[in-house]
């Protein structure tokens, strides 16, 4: 198939673009600058010039290919509540281009939107509309597009890491950096789910292959890594202090990402394994922060 990759020179894009190559895909690659277009040719990858700013951009990116991938997302939380919804107009742009063709669309999304009302893992059968979370809106897109028989398939990402970078846990750095210590609330007895992103990129492509319109993935190896544990990981590596806090003192030692403190996102993938016979390899989210390079900057 020719793939329309967004997110193609991105942490997770940039380990796709092997896989989809070496299961005989062509990849049209979505970059908004000439240096962006010339590491994907590097790559293998034919260069499509547009922005997440510019939703007709990837709508003609999409009418160009056989599927779509969207990874991209525009990161910036200080902007988060705007940055989804413009996640929204661009699924609602790649949407119009797909219409009245069988061409899948793969939207990627956050294991947190399929925690039950109840509590407990989050699971792939399970869509709160009500969601607090912002990133509801790419749900909410994707499913706006299902209703026009548009064939949508969500991946919902976990902390996706290697030795350079670890989801949420790389800003969770630089703010323990800030703050001049980890820290973790009581007993630090919440979880994130965590897979390595080999494992990630390697789903992507068998959603793409085997995945059925409607369906929603779990990217998550890890039900859940407690949050002493990761901080207990990252002070070894970097030297800080670990502190147990607490409920009072966390906007001191997590500033914007405050609401992720105690956050509880753990996921369920047995039925993503079952669908789509994934079986990851990959290191575990413990060991890729024992090797992480500390002293080195991580771009965003």
């Amino acid at each position: 198939m020719r793939v329309f990759l967004t997110g193609a020179t991105g942490f997770i894009g940039s380990h796709l673009i092997p896989e989809l190559l070496d299961s005989g895909h062509q990849i049209l690659g979505l970059t908004r600058s000439d240096a962006g277009a010339r590491r994907l040719e590097a790559a293998g990858v034919e260069p499509h010039l547009g922005d997440l700013d510019q939703p007709e951009t990837l709508a003609i990116g999409a009418a160009a290919a056989d599927a779509v991938i969207h990874c991209a997302f525009d990161h910036d939380f200080s902007n988060f509540v705007e940055n989804t919804r413009k996640d929204d107009r661009n699924i609602a742009a790649m949407g119009d281009a797909l219409e009245g063709t069988d061409k899948p669309i793969l939207i990627t999304s956050g294991v947190g939107l399929g925690t039950p009302l109840g509590g407990g893992a989050a699971r792939e059968d399970v869509l709160n509309p009500r969601h607090a979370n912002p990133r509801i809106a790419t749900e909410l897109a994707g499913a706006a597009l299902i209703a026009r028989r548009i064939d949508v398939r969500t991946i919902r990402l976990p902390q996706v890491h290697d030795t350079t970078k670890a989801g949420l846990i790389t800003p969770l750095v630089a703010e323990a950096r800030r703050a001049g210590a980890i820290a973790y609330v009581g007993e630090g007895q919440a979880r994130w789910s965590a897979a390595h992103v080999s494992d990630v990129a390697r789903l992507y492509v068998l959603a793409l292959e085997r995945g059925e319109p409607g369906a929603r993935y779990h990217a998550s190896v890890e039900e859940g890594v407690t949050a002493r544990a990761i901080a207990e990981a990252i002070g070894t590596g970097t030297g800080l202090p670990v502190r147990s806090i607490a409920p009072d003192e966390i906007e001191r030692y997590f500033g914007w990402m405050t609401p992720f403190a105690t956050l509880d996102m753990v996921a369920s993938n047995d039925w993503t394994r079952a669908r789509l016979g994934w079986e990851p390899t990959g290191p575990d989210l413990l060991t890729d922060l024992a090797a992480m390079d500390h002293a080195v900057p991580v771009a965003a």
